[in-house]
């Protein structure tokens, strides 16, 4: 097979979440009432194959020492009607299967976990993810056996 260094065609599928595509880098902010705050450093990419999905990529840093601290990835496959279905692997052995829907006007993800696998505490994930002025924001509220849907991560990112 020909090694070519062309990206693909953009599928029309995922088209409308275009502006997700390539890499961004920014800083975070961690919390939840049975933790300590915590900031960090965090780069996600996002790519694509020309098939209907966007692989996705995401790793985090302590923001002072520098030293890893999280990794995920997964596929987003956004659907016509404005609904998206999200899977993502946690380097904790975590799974989350998402689901949601899409703005492409407005920007906007809203994902709502439908199964949190392999979790002993963790009940419920959900996320946002907005563009704003080409800057892309996030926030992650999780619930657990002791806690109520709670803020746990919000961080701000730029294109690299």
């Amino acid at each position: 097979m020909e090694d070519t260094t062309e990206s693909p065609a953009i599928h029309p599928a995922i088209a409308p979440l275009s502006y997700l595509l390539g890499t961004w880098r920014g800083q975070g902010e961690g919390g939840f009432p049975t933790i300590n705050s915590f900031s960090y450093v965090e780069q996600l990419h996002f790519s694509h194959s020309g098939k209907p999905f966007i692989a996705y990529t995401q790793k985090t840093w302590k923001l002072n020492s520098g030293e890893p601290m999280h990794a995920e990835s997964g596929f987003w496959r956004p659907k016509p009607d404005g609904t998206i279905e999200v899977v993502i692997s946690q380097s904790t052995g975590l799974v989350e299967v998402q689901k949601g829907t899409y703005s492409a006007e407005e920007k906007v993800i809203k994902l709502q976990s439908e199964l949190v696998g392999n979790a002993s505490k963790v009940r419920e994930i959900t996320r946002v993810f907005k563009l704003v002025d080409e800057e892309l924001f996030y926030e992650v509220k999780m619930a657990t056996n002791l806690t109520s849907l709670q803020p746990h991560l919000k961080a701000s990112l730029q294109r690299i």
